[in-house]
């Protein structure tokens, strides 16, 4: 079945919503998602929806048909206001991983800043890693994913790595989960419980936020390693700013994502230049989106499941680009590069890209970082950009990577 109902014969299911019930919040006891928006956090399963999200765009189809048939199972039960919260993979035909929680608790992630507490319990010692592709290899990708732009058929693809650690013994979610808070307090934070271990990671970019009819997007291309020296510092941002390898890469996915979103809106806005936004590691060029719907009957996960993949996350033409990730990456991304977020009954929701994350099941850890690859991308330098986005993650581990 493509939606397991959990416990739907509980009428008057107990259901604590914008409740107090749940005293602290924990990242780790469900599905937890943080925004300047919204944030929430979940406990309990009241029904899992696994189909593929790749006609998630039809209003009409199958996917937002079963989203609706479990919301109105959820109401049937007492759950007052459900939620659907979760993760679909990069390639939409694979299984999605959403739910609806028995319990939803909304917050300040501000409040929730200010009050957490970095756990002195040091994370288990790393015995191993696994870079997937090794540098030889990765490099060779990138040279073949070059040689692929020149000619008249792709001008962008997007190609990534793993790496796997392995620890001396389980990794504890919790204490991972505070530290890659605290190391990147302005990112969209993310949990998302699978069945065997769990999703999380500090992603910098909106794929899509709706809140009536009205909706924003900010896609991040093109970015620079940030420097402790102040000024040094300054001088890499303004270089990426009139950067024609990168404003190229960016304009791509802008104007993908203007193709895509104009025959849904009834207005939209796409700046002509994009801005800088910085995380702790990196600088981005970033192109704050905005519009509103044409019809009221579409949802954040519509929108969302339209945009992905974004030429940021793919490339474009979006199918030639997937499918010569599919011939050059030694793995499958999975829920990597993928959306995490939500989406409730009335159509309201975010959605962001799933990067700079990593999976965590006992004592087995696996991180992912992209890059765009365009005509003038070196190979050498994009093996050192997808070294910077690991270090995210990595600094949670007490380890930094070139």
């Amino acid at each position: 079945m493509d939606v397991v109902v959990k416990g739907a014969a509980q009428k008057g299911l107990q259901h604590s919503e914008n409740q107090a019930q749940a005293t602290a919040i924990s990242p780790t006891s469900g599905f937890f998602f943080t925004s300047p928006f919204r944030s929430l956090s979940t406990q309990g399963c009241f029904a899992r929806i696994t189909l593929p999200a790749n006609e998630g765009d039809d209003l009409q189809g199958k996917f937002q048909q079963a989203i609706q048939q479990a919301f109105a199972q959820a109401r049937l039960a007492g759950i007052k206001d459900p939620v659907l919260c979760g993760a679909i993979p990069f390639d939409t035909r694979q299984p999605s991983a959403l739910f609806i929680p028995q319990q939803t608790q909304w917050f300040e992630r501000e409040a929730l800043l200010a009050d957490m507490q970095i756990a002195d319990t040091a994370l288990p010692a790393i015995t191993r890693k696994t870079e997937l592709p090794e540098q030889t290899q990765f490099m060779q990708m990138v040279a073949d994913a070059v040689q692929a732009t020149k000619g008249d058929q792709l001008d962008k693809v997007v190609l990534a790595r793993l790496l796997e650690i392995e620890t001396s013994k389980p990794v504890d979610r919790q204490t991972l989960m505070t530290r890659i808070i605290a190391q990147n307090p302005h990112g969209f934070h993310f949990h998302v419980p699978l069945e065997e271990g769990a999703l999380v990671g500090a992603s910098p970019e909106l794929l899509l936020r709706k809140y009536g009819n009205q909706f924003h997007s900010n896609p991040l291309a093109g970015s620079a390693r940030r420097e402790s020296d102040p000024q040094r510092d300054r001088e890499i941002s303004q270089q990426l700013l009139v950067s024609s390898k990168d404003l190229y890469e960016h304009q791509i996915v802008t104007e993908g994502m203007r193709q895509v979103l104009t025959g849904r809106c009834s207005h939209l806005h796409i700046p002509a230049t994009p801005e800088l936004l910085s995380t702790t590691t990196l600088w981005h060029l970033s192109t704050p989106i905005d519009g509103e719907v044409a019809s009221r009957a579409e949802n954040a996960l519509s929108l969302a499941c339209l945009l992905h993949p974004t030429p940021a996350l793919c490339g474009t033409p979006t199918l030639v680009a997937r499918d010569l990730i599919e011939q050059l990456e030694p793995f499958d991304r999975d829920l990597f590069g993928g959306i995490v977020g939500w989406c409730d009954a009335e159509g309201n929701g975010e959605w962001v890209v799933t990067i700079r994350c990593g999976t965590v099941n006992a004592n087995q850890v696996r991180l992912f970082a992209g890059a765009g690859i365009v005509q003038d991308s070196s190979p050498q330098s994009e093996w050192h950009e997808t070294g910077t986005k690991l270090s995210t993650i990595l600094r949670a581990f007490g380890l930094n990577q070139g």
